[in-house]
């Protein structure tokens, strides 16, 4: 036995290292020994010739050697499949160079350069995903990622169900809907990606948290590089739908949260990083966590352009309002003293902005000159007395000094007053990047499922209030704003923006995406009861329709051999296979197949076979192939594909 194949046999006596078929996945031993996982450290040292090759002996103590393990496994000849050899090299370079000769911080993984579908049933928890090499398969890609055929149309009132007949337009062409879309979520958005390109104003996003063990129904353990690979795909065409003064937020916890920072850093710039929002989500804490327990959540906020100074501004409340007790011929205003008394701030830090304003002591007026009417000299001084800073420079003060007046203080010394008016679109004020509000908590996600379904069917829902706090500071009720959510789950995004409309008049359109079953059950049920609760609202329901739902159907209702084995051949011709399936059929395989059917229960056991082969990714059909005859669409679904789609049909 080589020394290769003794370390591969080892590592796959290790399940979390073998896909389902007793492959070995090499970027889960790449993960586990950069962490220096105690484990695969104890494996390694079970086998002598193994612990002399990766371990240094230093008086008495065996130090495993992770670059060497890293580099010998990473090495050409490790893997014999050629494709697996080249995708564990995509991402060691950048822009055509090796990271060791660039100055920047990069995030680089196995992966980093491909394209993962990334389903996220129970079911796919295992299954052999396709990473898609930007550079070997672009044909595929470009298939992968084209926009697809929707089908299973319905239209949601407050009365019930309707037909859909077509889909409201604004005068720019864009669709004015409620959207919810069962499939994909990748390819979801590249679909809406033909209609909703630069329109979106808000995204929110709950994904997976990559903790292995989270209690949605999706898949929650992919591993480090997969995921990072799945969010980034993402990532990149959500940036595309953002309007100009469009905003994410992304919940986190801690198990990705750094990692996913440095992705948007490089997705969405930045530059065009807002904040990262602590959110107190569990007021009591996760008992379950090892150390210490955890209170909080994060929310990552980042813009399309960071231009706009209108994004997350808040209304200011009726007691901040109380101030404004002034009035003159411009409006309502308040005086707030020029001077800043922050105690950091001095002459000798802000030396631009320690300058003397001259008074009139006659009646207040100032001026940046002293003459026979401006006799009186105020400077600015900080909290503890000493010499301090203005609040605005020179040329902000010589352009709004009609906006200034002086008055004397009891101890002789003059204060600078600027009149701050309520704008004419109302007083704002910034929002904090700490939230403490009890409503937030998941607590109150369950309880408010609770009340629609009788009981929660999730165990940490976002609650409505966390969703309209985000809202409320980056879209506006007084405009047609698009809000997605491609991670819907139990459907609070959707819930939170008919409130608020609700309660203050707003015309926020919602966009839901998600892959699951529930979709029907709990996402999809919570939207109608909300709208048929408030008496009014509505909402389009559609599906992508997946590539291999008319080979499952005709292979099901087969009724001989014959039949089978011609639907195999459209199914080879068409590359419907698994990726790792040869399409060719020879003759002995076509002879073995047909003996398959002459056994007891032979049919049946035929057509599970060739269930099995059919591609597992749930690729749907593209709206390239709409008129093939063998994935049957209806001329109903036809047309409503020609309205939704429009030119780009």
């Amino acid at each position: 036995m080589t020394f290769n194949t003794k370390l591969i046999n080892l590592l796959k006596t290790d399940p979390r290292f073998v896909d389902d078929e007793g492959e070995l996945v090499l970027a889960a031993v790449q993960d586990y020994a950069w962490k220096i996982n105690h484990d695969l450290v104890k494996l390694l040292l079970s086998d002598n010739e193994i612990k002399a090759k990766f371990f240094d002996e230093i008086e008495g103590h065996w130090i495993f050697n992770l670059n060497t393990f890293i580099d010998y496994i990473s090495q050409k000849n490790f893997l014999n499949n050629s494709y697996t050899r080249f995708r564990n090299r995509i991402g060691l370079t950048i822009a055509g160079k090796y990271l060791r000769e660039r100055g920047e911080v990069a995030l680089v993984w196995p992966y980093k350069d491909c394209v993962l579908e990334g389903g996220q049933t129970k079911e796919e928890e295992k299954r052999k995903e396709i990473f898609f090499n930007e550079v070997l398969a672009q044909d595929e890609i470009n298939r992968l990622l084209d926009p697809k055929v929707l089908t299973n149309f319905t239209h949601y009132t407050a009365k019930g169900k309707e037909k859909v007949t077509g889909f409201k337009r604004d005068e720019n062409g864009v669709i004015r809907e409620n959207l919810i879309i069962k499939g994909n979520n990748l390819l979801a958005l590249h679909t809406l990606k033909t209609q909703f390109r630069g329109q979106v104003k808000l995204i929110y996003i709950d994904p997976p948290y990559n903790t292995g063990n989270d209690s949605f129904g999706y898949n929650d353990s992919f591993n480090h590089s997969t995921w990072l690979t799945f969010m980034k795909n993402r990532l990149e065409v959500a940036r595309e739908l953002l309007a100009p003064d469009g905003v994410i937020f992304i919940s986190c916890d801690d198990n990705e949260q750094a990692y996913l920072r440095v992705i948007m850093d490089e997705v969405f710039g930045l530059e065009n990083f807002v904040a990262n929002i602590v959110a107190q989500t569990n007021p009591r804490g996760r008992t379950l966590d090892k150390f210490l327990a955890k209170t909080f959540e994060y929310l990552i906020v980042f813009t399309r352009s960071i231009g706009y100074d209108s994004l997350f501004r808040i209304p200011k409340s009726e007691r901040a309002l109380g101030e404004y007790k002034q009035v003159d011929k411009w409006g309502v205003y308040r005086e707030l003293e020029l001077r800043n008394r922050n105690p950091v701030f001095t002459r000798s830090n802000r030396r631009n902005l320690y300058f003397p304003i001259y008074v009139n002591p006659e009646n207040g007026a100032v001026s940046l000159q002293k003459d026979n009417t401006f006799t009186e000299t105020a400077l600015p001084t900080n909290s503890r007395g000493e010499d301090g800073c203005w609040t605005w420079g020179q040329k902000k003060v010589s352009e709004n000094i009609n906006l200034l007046t002086a008055r004397k203080a009891s101890t002789g010394v003059w204060r600078i007053f600027r009149k701050d008016y309520i704008p004419a679109e109302g007083a704002f004020t910034k929002e904090k990047a700490l939230w403490l509000d009890k409503t937030i908590n998941h607590e109150n996600g369950k309880e408010e499922l609770g009340r629609l379904f009788g009981k929660s069917p999730f165990a940490f829902p976002k609650s409505v209030e966390l969703i309209k706090k985000i809202l409320q500071i980056s879209t506006r009720s007084n405009r047609r704003q698009i809000v997605l959510d491609f991670h819907a789950g139990s459907g609070t995004t959707a819930h939170a923006v008919l409130e608020l409309n609700k309660e203050d008049g707003g015309n926020r359109q919602f966009i839901l995406v998600e892959q699951m079953d529930y979709i029907e059950t709990v996402t999809r049920e919570r939207v109608r009861k909300v709208i048929e609760q408030q008496g009014g609202g509505d909402f389009i329901y559609c599906e992508l329709m997946k590539y291999n739902e008319a080979f499952m159907e005709r292979i099901q209702s087969a009724k001989s051999t014959e039949e089978l084995v011609q639907i195999w051949r459209e199914m080879a011709e068409g590359s419907f296979l698994n990726w790792y399936i040869n399409p060719e059929m020879p003759e002995e395989a076509v002879r073995d197949f047909e003996a398959l059917g002459q056994e007891p229960n032979g049919l049946e056991k035929q057509k599970h076979l060739l269930a099995e082969l059919l591609d597992k990714n749930q690729l749907y059909v593209n709206l390239s192939e709409i008129d093939d005859a063998q994935f049957n669409v209806s001329e109903e679904d036809k047309a409503l594909n020609k309205a939704f789609y429009g030119d780009s049909l």
